[in-house]
């Protein structure tokens, strides 16, 4: 009989749109290279029509054969909460999550399960977010945050919100590396890790969800440390 590893890991994001599909590919990527079977989680996906293809379908065109589930889907681009109320639907609550994520990992040796927006955003109407999920699993919670000015203030204010519900992180990705960077994103390589209180852990560059499937899998692994499952040339930008 096979043996699985149970893995979970939570991936959230400083705000909405930096690059946190790109990085779960990345990180799916980077497992089924190893040789692990991988599974990727979508609580709520809003913005998209039924017949839309959502972020679990992006994953799995970049990164290869994965898993793909989705909880709960909400038309318009809102949190979810707001999205599953407006259109009249069952929003999704942390006890599900918890329940799809462990289902989930049985089976494969990693789940990532992929939040909306930020991790406080509401999934219900009594309040519930991604760390009450992510509390529920027991699983580490993954930051991806903006390379450039104001990032500083939202990765430390998601990292005070990770240790208030008690949850650990292993470190923080960078979602959207410029070609160009200025002065504020080549000073954040350094200042990121002080204010999330976790390392540095990947850097993903500007651009890289518009490259061919074939060209993503083989770059992933050096944008992400082994720690991520990344590869020993992952180096962080000088």
């Amino acid at each position: 009989m096979r043996r699985h590893t149970m893995s979970v890991l939570f991936v959230t994001g400083t705000g909405t749109e930096i690059g946190k599909t790109v990085t779960t590919a990345a990180l799916a990527a980077a497992a089924l290279a190893r040789g692990r079977s991988v599974a990727v989680l979508k609580p709520a996906q809003t913005g998209v029509t039924t017949d839309e293809p959502g972020d679990v379908a992006e994953v799995e065109r970049l990164a290869g054969p994965v898993t793909g589930v989705e909880l709960a889907r909400f038309p318009e681009p809102l949190a979810p909460a707001t999205a599953a109320l407006r259109a009249g639907l069952p929003p999704v609550g942390p006890k599900e999550i918890a329940a799809a994520a462990a289902e989930l990992a049985a089976s494969h040796d990693l789940v990532l399960v992929e939040g909306a927006g930020g991790l406080l955003v509401r999934f219900d109407a009594d309040g519930h977010t991604l760390a009450d999920a992510a509390r529920l699993t027991g699983a580490p919670v993954l930051v991806v945050a903006q390379a450039g000015l104001g990032t500083l203030n939202a990765t430390a204010l998601t990292a005070l919100a990770l240790r208030s519900y008690g949850l650990d992180s292993p470190g923080v990705v960078i979602g959207s590396w410029p070609a160009e960077p200025d002065l504020a994103s080549r000073c954040n390589l350094a200042d990121l890790p002080e204010a999330a209180g976790a390392p540095l852990l990947g850097v993903i560059p500007a651009g890289s969800g518009g490259l061919a499937p074939e060209a993503f899998r083989a770059a992933s692994p050096d944008w992400l440390a082994p720690a991520l499952g990344g590869s020993d040339a992952f180096r962080i930008p000088s």
